[in-house]
């Protein structure tokens, strides 16, 4: 076989696998959600605030070590409260955690009752946004100022 040929034929072969390789990777299904971590200064005043206004459940914690609190978020999987962050450390808005309730009128409502201040995406106080979409959504932040977005979407487009 001529030197030309032969690299040719080399080139053809690497191609045809590339090709191949990449077909592969696009036929594999996307990564899913397994969990969330959220590192807290005190675990129990966390935990109760996630537990109970947002009613989300308690699951086992496998490591038993005093230092998590797992809950279930569905289909979407879990979160993980961790124990050991420093108090006052500043969150930026754009990072939060976002839940879907079944109504906004309700949770708000909640929210008030217990005196917890909410903000809409511009900062006004006591507002929801409401998104080209229609859906109202409002933000506030969890015991170690971790934001957190709540809204009335009902299903993802």
């Amino acid at each position: 076989m001529k030197p030309i040929t032969a690299i040719l034929t080399f080139a053809v072969i690497l191609l045809s696998l590339n090709r191949s390789a990449a077909q592969t990777a696009s036929n594999q299904p996307g990564a899913t959600l397994n969990h969330i971590a959220v590192y807290v200064s005190d675990l129990n005043r966390s935990a109760a605030f996630y537990e109970t206004l947002l009613n989300l459940q308690k699951i086992e914690e496998p490591f038993k070590d005093g230092r998590h609190v797992w809950f279930s978020l569905g289909a979407a999987g879990q979160m993980h409260l961790i124990s050991g962050a420093k108090s006052g450390v500043k969150y930026d808005k754009n990072e939060h955690l976002c839940f879907s309730v079944a109504s906004i009128t309700d949770f708000i409502a909640k929210l008030d009752q217990q005196k917890l201040s909410y903000i809409n995406w511009e900062g006004t106080a006591k507002a929801p946004t409401i998104r080209v979409d229609g859906v109202k959504q409002i933000y506030f932040q969890d015991p170690d100022g971790h934001w957190l977005e709540v809204n009335d979407q009902k299903k993802f487009q």
